[in-house]
C-alpha cells in the first residue's frame, strides 16, 4: 500500500492520539502503519479490522488527508415531528393541562396524554414507546416528583407525620 505523505508517522500518531473519536483514532492508526510499510493482513490483525476496510480508509486518507477519515453524515429517517416543532411541543409540555384536560379529569400528564396532544394539536401518529423516546431525546425524564394536589394542606400533613 501507497500512503501519501499528507502527515509523518510521529504527526499521525500524535493525531490518533487526540482524537476524541475512537473510530477515527482507529483509522489514523491504520494509516500511520499502513506508512511504515506495514502490510494490510498485518494491520489488520493488529487493529481486529478487515483488511479492505484497512485498504479504504487508506484510499480515502490518499484522497483528503486526516479530515476523510470521518464518516460523512448520513441522512437517516426524518423525524416524526419536525426539528421546528419541537420547541412548540416542549412550550405545550411545560404549560401543563388545559382547561378541556382538567374538565376530563386529567391533572396529571402522562404519555397517552402527551400522544393525543401529538395527535390532535400537532397532526402527528407515535406508538407510545416512541412518545417516550421524543420526550427523552427533548431532554426530559420518566422521573418526576410526585405532584401535589391543589387542596393539599401542607400544616395538616405536618401534624400528621409528627402524630405518627
Amino acid at each position: 500500500m501507497t500512503v501519501q505523505p499528507h502527515l509523518s508517522t510521529d504527526q499521525l500518531l500524535q493525531a490518533a492520539r487526540s482524537e476524541s473519536r475512537p473510530k477515527v483514532a482507529r483509522r489514523i492508526q491504520a494509516v500511520a502503519m499502513a506508512q511504515q510499510l506495514l502490510t494490510s493482513a498485518k494491520i489488520a490483525q493488529l487493529t481486529g479490522d478487515d483488511q479492505r476496510s484497512i485498504g479504504r480508509w487508506v484510499k480515502r486518507y490518499n484522497r483528503g488527508g486526516l479530515d476523510a477519515l470521518v464518516d460523512a453524515p448520513r441522512s437517516g429517517r426524518p423525524p416524526t415531528l419536525p426539528r421546528d416543532q419541537e420547541q412548540a411541543f416542549k412550550d405545550r409540555i411545560a404549560a401543563g393541562p388545559t382547561e378541556d384536560d382538567l374538565a376530563a379529569g386529567i391533572s396529571v400528564m402522562h404519555g397517552k396524554d402527551y400522544q393525543r396532544i401529538l395527535e390532535n394539536e400537532f397532526g402527528k401518529i407515535y406508538c407510545l414507546n416512541g412518545v417516550y423516546e421524543l420526550l427523552h431525546r427533548l431532554g426530559y425524564s420518566w422521573l418526576m416528583p410526585r405532584p401535589q394536589h391543589e387542596k393539599a394542606d401542607p400544616q395538616a400533613q405536618e401534624d400528621f407525620k409528627k402524630a405518627s
